[in-house]
């Protein structure tokens, strides 16, 4: 297996993309701690489901938003397993609306969750993976971050955020044996685009050159090369995951 050996954590891993990564890395090898934030009984069922085919996982209940709680979540990692090889930023939330009528808490959810996070994580993870000069970071941005869909400037402000702050860390941490890359998904058949889904029907589908919704293994695939050591020479970029919809071609 291509992650024998290796720690990861996964934010946003009780369901959609984040547990179809959790599972990819359990199975190739990693041990998995993951983040949720209210599903516990889809936490513990992964843990359960995973335990089952001799994978070794871990669930922890935090506000990925909270500072102090993600510090918390990383020293509870590296107390158990003694390291983190591998983070996945995959914890985010939706909460469309229109600027004109959209809510100041609505536009802090969203950039607290999405893009503070992030930084939550990096930070806390960053000196021990610098200890070790070794790390995989991956963050989960989105398509939406090129595109100007309406209702979305908060969503698309935190992601837009997110290739930025990869970027940019990338630059501080190539050196010490760390890779920072982005993953921006299109659209994905998860429970968080539902409403999206189900508001333009089979219309998305002709937009996108392969004429199909991605499911979230697609996404779990590009984490996986992000975290593998085939990536070792890739470092802050951000792999459109999204069946060719950015191309603009239909």
């Amino acid at each position: 297996m291509k992650l024998d050996g290796k720690i990861a954590l996964v934010t946003g891993g009780s369901r959609g993309i984040g547990k179809a990564a959790v599972q990819a890395l359990a199975r190739e090898g990693a041990k998995v701690a993951f983040v949720y934030h209210s599903s516990a009984e889809a936490a513990e069922q992964i843990v359960k489901e995973l335990a089952e085919q001799n994978c070794e996982a871990i669930a922890i209940q935090a506000d990925v938003a909270d500072k102090a709680a993600a510090d918390a979540v990383v020293n509870q990692v590296i107390e158990k397993w003694e390291k983190i090889d591998i983070l996945v930023n995959n914890a985010g939330i939706i909460r469309d609306g229109l600027l004109a009528t959209m809510s100041s808490e609505d536009w802090q959810a969203v950039i607290d969750t999405n893009l503070t996070s992030v930084f939550n994580f990096c930070q806390a993870v960053t000196r021990p993976m610098m200890s070790k000069r070794y790390g995989r970071i991956i963050n989960m941005s989105s398509v939406a971050a090129h595109f100007g869909n309406s209702g979305q400037s908060n969503y698309a402000a935190s992601k837009g955020g997110i290739i930025g702050f990869t970027r940019c860390l990338a630059t501080e941490l190539a050196k010490r044996g760390i890779t920072v890359n982005a993953v921006a998904p299109g659209f994905i058949e998860t429970d968080m685009t539902v409403d999206v889904r189900n508001a333009a029907g089979d219309q998305i589908k002709k937009h996108i050159p392969a004429r199909r919704l991605g499911l979230p293994d697609d996404i779990a695939n590009a984490v996986l090369f992000f975290a593998s050591n085939e990536s070792s020479y890739v470092t802050g970029q951000t792999l459109a995951v999204d069946g060719g919809l950015t191309l603009g071609g239909i």
